[in-house]
């Protein structure tokens, strides 16, 4: 009896025995196999993966989208301010040129006033000018309290542009010579034709298709070459003599055909009137 518990006892220590080798065998085995964990490690690695990416997508996400956003708002700033600064430069060039083109004027007005010997000036800007309007009338700066009188005649850029028809103290309206209402106030002016001969007429219409002055009641038949100069004649003596009108474009008759008619281009461009001289003279005929 003794004999056969030694015996059990020795083949469980020897099972014993294999079963530890055989564990530190499979753990040498399985430790040089790291390509291949266990099946429990492989899921539980997936589940940790999963859930990586479960975090990582919204968090990128919202990263990108942060990133995008600031982008978005440094490209709206420096949009905002490259649109800031191309108005201030177009802003900056439409001054300049509207002060090259007010010093222009102001020139011309300079040159007129230093040739225009016998007469008393007063230089003005225009203050309102109405596109119902626009072609008839326009308002100056100048008015009593600077001397303006009615039927004072106007100037610019050195060519007549009508006649003072309305003052008050400190600013004064202005007929223009293209307002083609036949109760407006005409001009008398001359043309000098061949052989020394004076043409003598009066304003008495504006084409504003063709941008001409119409010299009707022609006093002779004296042949008048185009582009020859067309000037105030002074007759009326409310007019001072020798303000240029402009030339001469061409020669036409009347409606029925029997007297002569001279259409005359403007020495001002109606349509870009800002500064104007007014005049009076103090050497009447």
């Amino acid at each position: 009896m003794q004999k056969f518990f030694s015996n059990r006892r020795l083949v469980i220590i020897v099972v014993i025995l294999v079963v530890c080798f055989g564990l530190m065998a499979g753990s040498v085995t399985m430790r040089n196999r790291r390509n291949t964990p266990p099946l429990i490690q492989q899921f539980g690695n997936d589940i940790v993966g999963f859930a990586d990416s479960a975090v990582a997508l919204p968090v990128n996400w919202l990263q990108t989208s942060f990133s995008s956003v600031n982008d978005l708002m440094n490209t709206y700033s420096e949009n905002r301010e490259l649109k800031q600064q191309v108005t201030e430069l177009a802003q900056t060039k439409v001054r300049d040129q509207t002060l090259a083109h007010e010093n222009k004027q102001l020139k011309q007005e300079l040159k007129l006033k230093k040739s225009m010997t016998d007469y008393d000036t007063v230089t003005a800007a225009v203050l309102m000018r109405t596109p119902s309007s626009w072609q008839q009338q326009l308002v100056i700066n100048k008015g009593q309290s600077s001397g303006i009188k009615k039927n004072m005649p106007v100037m610019s850029d050195g060519g007549l542009i009508g006649r003072i028809v309305e003052v008050n103290k400190t600013n004064s309206k202005v007929e223009l010579l293209s307002d083609t209402n036949e109760a407006s106030s005409r001009f008398a002016i001359s043309i000098g034709g061949k052989g020394n001969q004076v043409v003598n007429g009066i304003i008495t219409g504006y084409n504003a298709n063709r941008n001409e002055l119409v010299m009707g009641q022609v006093s002779s038949k004296a042949k008048v070459t185009k582009g020859t100069r067309v000037v105030t004649s002074g007759m009326g003596g409310v007019t001072p003599k020798g303000l240029y009108v402009g030339k001469v474009a061409r020669v036409g008759k009347d409606d029925y055909g029997l007297a002569q008619k001279v259409y005359i281009t403007p020495a001002t461009n109606f349509n870009d009137i800002n500064i104007v001289t007014v005049a009076e003279s103090t050497a009447r005929e």
